[in-house]
């Protein structure tokens, strides 16, 4: 994908920070879900009903997965993404200097007033995860609003043609909003010489979620959520839908025996200190999703605790679904943590070129990791390598890693072990007992706390589960 080069000046200041005094998960009073035995889904395909079972089950190995399907259960899709459905407009920039919000949005509205080239579009927001987890060989559907106009039509058509399906959000319109307000939502990504980026959208300049006007689930959106394994979730959800209508999606995926996906990410920390229903929000998510995925410094902010292992079992100890909590640690890698055990796996060495899309990237591998009930190894293994396949290319969208590349990594096993690191990590974690380590070395053993596994048997279980999606990619 093309970059464009702007000459002319251009100022931005971030918003403030908040301050790190007083972080804590938020503690509103549990409100406990109680499921049926079965559901009867709306609008049932092809005369099948869609009954779903309302708790995740073991597969034996202590990996809880996807809610097990029962006698005429039909969950037909993967994977849903929830909003956050935008067209990246990726520009190149001298730098990224401070500015005040009204020389910012004068700025983009300036940008706004003639757009760039088709050459400098590309899908993103979920579309990322959404691409990255078609080409692991998930079925998705994105679900949200695009507009009727050019940058709507071009993110349909990149979705189609990654075989990913559309259902909009669009019935329930407000005749009294502007015509803007229905437009497909641009986010402008602005990169330095350093690649740095700095990521803007008329969202930033509002107090009310882009797509305010939406009051309720569409039925078909209903439909959509009750035959998906997975619902998934980011934290810019919350720039484009109000909390009540995300809260609405949470309960219909809960009572279909949909599981949830929770990726706050830096939106996480803003909606920790925001308004009474992003706050509720944020709690019923953190609570009631299956998958919860974060930065170390993200799980920080959300429970005060510093050690991204012990925050991570704190978020366990107060959910009433959760099964994985899945932090990443940058360029050493990732570590997954579940009630029983901790399983780490350091990084893929890369020549990185990009990192925006590597975490949409990742999330689509553990989305794939749990859907399959893979070891937790087995599924950060995997997840490194598809962040790192994509962190090679430039930009997000379609540039998101192609499965080759990702099995490319895979079998080169050229993982950035970092003993030191690990060890230190651990020293503070006394409610970590053996944990679960991979690594170069020829068979498996412990040393200190860590079970070391290797990493040829890891690839030599992933490697089959992508044959046939990589020989469909090469045709």
């Amino acid at each position: 994908m093309a970059h464009k080069t702007l000459n002319f000046s251009f100022t931005w200041r971030p918003k403030p920070s908040l301050p790190v005094e007083g972080r804590a998960l938020l503690h509103f009073p549990r409100r406990r879900v109680v499921l049926p035995p079965t559901l009867v889904a709306v609008g049932c395909r092809a005369g099948t009903r869609i009954v779903a079972a309302g708790r995740g089950e073991s597969d034996g190995s202590g990996n809880l997965g996807v809610v097990r399907e029962r006698k005429g259960v039909r969950k037909n899709v993967d994977i849903a993404t929830l909003g956050n459905l935008c067209v990246d407009v990726v520009l190149d920039i001298p730098s990224l200097p401070p500015a005040s919000t009204a020389e910012h949005r004068a700025y983009m509205e300036r940008l706004e007033a003639s757009p760039p080239d088709k050459k400098f579009w590309e899908a993103g927001g979920n579309c990322n995860l959404a691409i990255a987890a078609s080409r692991l060989g998930l079925s998705c559907v994105t679900l949200g609003h695009v507009g009727d106009e050019i940058y709507g039509n071009f993110l349909l058509d990149v979705l189609s043609n990654e075989n990913i399906r559309y259902v909009g959000m669009s019935q329930n319109m407000d005749d009294t909003a502007s015509i803007a307000a229905y437009e497909t939502l641009l986010c402008w990504v602005l990169v330095d010489p350093f690649q740095k980026h700095g990521f803007w959208s008329r969202a930033d300049f509002s107090e009310e979620p882009a797509f305010s006007w939406m009051s309720e689930l569409t039925e078909e959106v209903k439909k959509a959520i009750q035959q998906t394994k997975i619902l998934f979730c980011n934290g810019y959800t919350f720039d484009e839908l109000s909390p009540d209508l995300i809260i609405s999606a949470l309960d219909c995926a809960i009572h279909a025996g949909t599981s949830i996906i929770f990726y706050p990410g830096p939106r996480g920390r803003a909606l920790l200190h925001g308004t009474l229903e992003e706050q509720r929000a944020l709690e019923l998510l953190l609570r009631q999703s299956d998958v919860l995925l974060l930065t170390s410094d993200e799980v920080e902010s959300l429970t005060g605790i510093k050690n991204p292992i012990q925050a991570a079992q704190e978020l366990i100890s107060r959910g009433e679904r959760t099964k994985w909590v899945i932090i990443k640690l940058g360029s050493k890698g990732s570590i997954l943590i579940n009630r029983s055990t901790v399983s780490c796996a350091p990084s893929f060495k890369v020549n990185v070129v990009d990192t925006v899309g590597c975490g949409d990237s990742f999330a689509a591998a553990i989305a794939f990791g749990f859907l399959h009930r893979m070891p937790a190894v087995n599924t950060l293994a995997l997840a490194n390598a598809v962040g790192a396949a994509t962190a090679t290319g430039c930009g997000a969208g379609r540039n998101v890693a192609h499965l080759n590349k990702v099995l490319e990594l895979l079998r080169q096993s050229n993982i950035d072990e970092d003993g030191v690191f690990w060890g230190k990590l651990f020293e503070d974690s006394s409610r970590a007992n053996e944990v679960m380590l991979l690594s170069k070395v020829p068979i498996n053993g412990h040393k200190n706390r860590f079970v070391r596994i290797p990493i040829r048997n890891v690839v030599v279980e992933l490697l089959p589960k992508f044959e046939k999606t990589s020989a469909r990619s090469m045709v």
